[in-house]
């Protein structure tokens, strides 16, 4: 009698589940990613402690960097043009809120002159954007 000999089959390795929990893992890190609005100025935000304000419905984004360019979204101004622009949306200024985001660098002449212009305007709302101290914990806020 004749024994037919086996022969041994090779591990197959199945890829199709290696592939799913690649595009699981780079969905995850797509949506979990927080993406930074600035604009294409470099702005090095001074540091503070003071606790975080979640962002508002609707706020004006006012960028300054260190060598004193004012943007705002993503348009340069003069101090002089910025002053015409926020008195054009006086009748939004009401509810919004002034955000100013200036470099730790620029002249403090400079950041109060946006701010006066502001008032002016008629924004009664004004938040000042830092960043937190570098090794600080993150505490949750209630």
């Amino acid at each position: 009698m004749f024994r037919r000999q086996r022969q041994s089959e090779e591990p197959k390795v199945e890829l199709t589940p290696m592939v799913d929990v690649v595009f699981l893992l780079l969905i995850f890190f797509m949506i979990s990613t927080t993406f930074i609005e600035t604009p294409g100025i470099s702005i090095d935000l001074p540091e503070s402690s003071a606790t975080v304000v979640e962002k508002e419905p609707q706020e004006l984004m006012v960028f300054i960097s260190k060598d004193g360019e004012i943007r705002v979204d993503g348009k340069a101004f003069t101090l002089a043009q910025l002053q015409s622009f926020l008195l054009g949306e006086k009748g939004t200024a009401e509810g919004t809120t002034f955000v100013l985001n200036a470099d730790q660098q620029v002249r403090h002449g400079l950041v109060v002159s946006v701010m006066d212009a502001a008032q002016q305007a008629g924004f009664t709302k004004l938040a000042i954007a830092t960043e937190r101290p570098v090794g600080e914990n993150m505490k949750k806020q209630e």
